[in-house]
């Protein structure tokens, strides 16, 4: 009987390139043992069948920005959160063309997280690009939210909405504030600080009982399913 050995060693010895080159191949998803996809070079086989896909490619893998519609009270820990992200979740209608990869899941950084209790478009990335994108001009990206509201609007309340209150002892910037039907407010604003929307509608009268994220500067969430994902596309940009 062999003695079990690490699966980039044997693939290597198989399809005679270098650790490094197997390494690739595995992580890349290109390998399968007995059958399924193993992506972990470290992984022990003995006499088990190794294939290595025909169409194998030695290019390392991308990373990747994750669009997650996270459901309303979801628990803000963001490794709470990434649990919930996994292949059973990827929306069927996901059209990126890009293989899932366990390494996928690895390394994402929340770009900027929604408030507690709110629901929406969630953003997870390993691209740097991304990241910085969304940290350092959070002040001129646009987000969008639909706002369920209760109680009684003040008398010119929507135009102080759209512009004339403050926040923290500043004045805020023009909002585009607008009434969706009789219970629902459409937020439009750059820059949105945690617990703002909140405190513009308790200003003007009235009180948040639900908030949804549907827009970050030009990507939406458009038709996501609730608590499912999917790849940002690589023409879409925030």
């Amino acid at each position: 009987m062999t003695d079990p050995i690490r699966l980039a060693k044997r693939l290597a010895e198989l399809v005679s390139c270098s650790r490094r080159e197997a390494e690739l191949y595995i992580a890349g998803g290109w390998v399968k043992v007995d059958g399924q996809v193993v992506e972990e070079p470290q992984f022990m086989v003995a006499e088990q069948k190794i294939e290595l896909h025909p169409e194998a490619t030695l290019v390392p893998v991308e990373p990747v920005t994750i669009l997650f519609h996270q459901p309303a009270d979801t628990d803000v820990n963001v490794d709470s959160i990434k649990k919930l992200l996994n292949a059973d979740t990827r929306a069927a209608d996901d059209h990126s063309n890009i293989r899932l990869l366990k390494q996928h899941f690895f390394r994402l950084t929340q770009c900027t997280p929604l408030e507690p209790h709110a629901s929406g478009l969630s953003v997870f990335t390993q691209d740097f690009r991304v990241s910085r994108k969304l940290t350092d001009d959070a002040s001129t990206i646009e987000q969008e939210y639909v706002v369920q509201v209760a109680g009684e609007l003040v008398s010119d309340g929507l135009k102080l909405l759209n512009h004339g209150l403050s926040y923290n002892g500043k004045p805020l910037p023009p909002a585009k504030v607008s009434w969706q039907n009789e219970t629902h407010l459409r937020f439009a604003l750059k820059g949105v600080k945690p617990g703002q929307v909140a405190h513009m509608c308790k200003a003007v009268g009235l009180q948040v009982l639900a908030m949804k994220r549907l827009r970050i500067g030009r990507v939406s969430m458009s038709k996501l399913p609730v608590g499912q994902w999917r790849y940002l596309m690589p023409y879409e940009k925030f």
